[in-house]
């Protein structure tokens, strides 16, 4: 197979105010091209940098060029190509066949997207023996043969499908027959060229071939998948087992819309897209903050005034001197509490567990007094259900981004009767450094830190009763802005969200920034920086 042909793409600027600094972008599915975006489109540039790239065969991008007697290009050809024309780091959106490939691109390079959005998309198109919520292997080549042998045909039947039930349906199928008429009238007559019609067939048998359920089911990166509740081609029964596959992914249904949802339902669809970015621009990349702290293991405990100060707190509110088997600090960093923690629950077996390597290097050299150091996530704790009496965490559930799945992961380990007692950072935290940089730019500039009642909601849903339950403002002072980023770096706690610029801070920004900051300091010249810590103490009622 020779890949010497580059696919079309088609560069959109933001014409609004820029939501993320990574461009969208989009793929569209089978039967179509890029022109296929072109009623919601407009709608995207007010807040995205745009690319919407044709796939091979449709649009403007030539097919695979194919010398006579080799087989069709592999999937994995197939990605290559879409992935050589993508920038580095991105946001993905794919309608039908489109959101199928996006999210085999983001199974195959993570690292380069930040979000996965996938529009009326079946993660596995064709029935298998356990997919049931598929298009049936009889119906689907049916239609592949039809296709083969009387294309035209075969797009009609096709285009009338995709509106059948839509609230718009008769507008859709106008709106097609214009906007397809091309294609119509290529497949009429095939046998002057046969490139494109090769290329069309590949697309159809990627949809019988491709299987997304393990990509979705282990997907770290934020994920929104939309589906029309009438849409005769993916019904809405695949959306219930993409939330079962995944908790964390979102998935959302249009009333009275079918398959043809980025052109029926604009408003509503570009509604949900916004909705989702602005939430998840503040995505926390758990590789960047466990490296983050790691990378801060050795000046965290000169730097940690408020932590200690908080903890001894929450210290406060446990019981004295009680007897309990198994006691974690979850988010131990260098192990500072793991004697004050021993000195109240005494013959406790007291487990250290942290995301960061490098904080739990310095705990192991320094705190002699326990032997079991974890490194995991808060969200995926490697031990027992119910095997744990107490959890301790002081200032560390704030880095969890999927609230939910940790309360669930809590309530799974803790035995029932067993103690939480947690503190974190809540919204109203470093709210002069936020409204100082909103002076200066829109970028992600500080750490997004959820609402104080967030945490009680999501862990009273999974059974815990508190006794305690507070949230309570702390204020830090420093000399300049200086002081104040290099502790928040010394710490680790600095910018790690995925809205946050990619590029350094400007010197005329710097500048505006140090401005608007002076603007609150007090009467002896200090710079004040508020932290809102929310504490709470519950046990588990189950």
């Amino acid at each position: 197979m020779t890949l010497n042909n580059k696919l079309t793409v088609y560069k959109h600027p933001c014409k609004g105010e820029l939501l993320q600094p990574e461009p969208l972008v989009l793929i569209h599915g089978w039967g179509s091209d890029s022109h296929t975006w072109d009623l919601i489109l407009p709608e995207l540039m007010k807040n995205f940098n745009v690319l919407a790239i044709d796939l091979p065969g449709f649009g403007e991008s030539e097919y695979f060029q194919q010398e006579v007697g080799l087989c069709e290009p592999t999937t994995d050809e197939y990605l290559d190509a879409i992935l050589a024309v993508m920038p580095s780091k991105c946001s993905i959106m794919g309608w039908s066949l489109g959101g199928l490939l996006a999210t085999s691109l983001v199974g195959r390079e993570p690292s380069r997207f930040t979000a996965l959005i996938t529009v009326a998309t079946n993660p596995c198109f064709v029935q298998r023996v356990d997919w049931h919520h598929g298009m049936s292997k009889k119906i689907f080549n049916s239609f592949l043969e039809l296709f083969k042998q009387q294309p035209a045909l075969c797009l009609k039947r096709f285009h009338a499908l995709q509106c059948s039930g839509d609230i718009e349906e008769r507008a859709l199928f106008k709106i097609l027959q214009k906007s397809e008429a091309k294609n119509l009238a290529y497949f009429s007559d095939i046998n002057q060229e046969k490139n494109q019609h090769i290329g069309w067939i590949r697309g159809l048998r990627l949809l019988a071939e491709t299987d997304n359920r393990v990509i979705l089911g282990s997907l770290k990166i934020p994920g929104l998948h939309i589906f029309g509740e009438v849409d005769q081609l993916v019904t809405a029964g695949a959306a219930n087992e993409i939330k079962r596959l995944n908790s964390s992914q979102q998935v959302k249904i249009i009333d009275n819309t079918a398959h043809l949802l980025h052109i029926s339902s604009v408003k509503k669809l570009t509604s949900n897209v916004l909705s989702f970015f602005e939430k998840n621009r503040y995505f926390l990349d758990k590789k960047k903050v466990a490296a983050s702290f790691s990378g801060a293991a050795n000046s965290y405990d000169s730097a940690s005034r408020l932590q200690r100060q908080v903890g001894k707190k929450l210290l406060s509110l446990l019981p004295d001197k009680s007897r309990q088997d198994t006691v974690i600090d979850l988010g131990c960093g260098t192990g500072f509490f793991v004697k004050p923690l021993l000195e109240k629950h005494v013959s406790a077996t007291i487990i250290g567990v942290d995301i960061a390597q490098g904080m739990l290097k310095v705990a192991r050299s320094e705190q002699s007094l326990i032997d079991i150091w974890l490194c995991a996530d808060a969200e995926k704790i490697p031990l027992a259900d119910n095997s744990v009496d107490v959890i301790f965490s002081n200032l560390a559930f704030q880095w969890c981004s999927q609230l939910p799945l940790l309360a669930q992961e809590i309530a799974r380990i803790v035995k029932p009767g067993g103690r939480l007692a947690f503190t974190s950072v809540a919204s109203g935290t470093l709210s002069e450094l936020k409204a100082s940089w909103v002076e200066v730019d829109s970028y992600v500039h500080v750490n997004k830190f959820l609402d104080s009642e967030k945490w009680k909601i999501a862990f009273s849903q999974e059974g815990f009763d508190f006794q305690e339950y507070q949230a309570q403002s702390y204020k830090l002072f420093y000399r300049d802005l200086f002081h104040l980023m290099r502790e928040l770096k010394d710490l680790g706690a600095h910018n790690l969200n995925a809205g946050q610029k990619k590029s350094m801070t400007s010197l005329k920004n710097m500048r505006a920034l140090i401005g608007a900051y002076d603007k609150f300091r007090d009467s002896q010249g200090k710079l004040p920086a508020t932290w809102e810590i929310v504490f709470g103490v519950g046990v588990l009622n189950v």
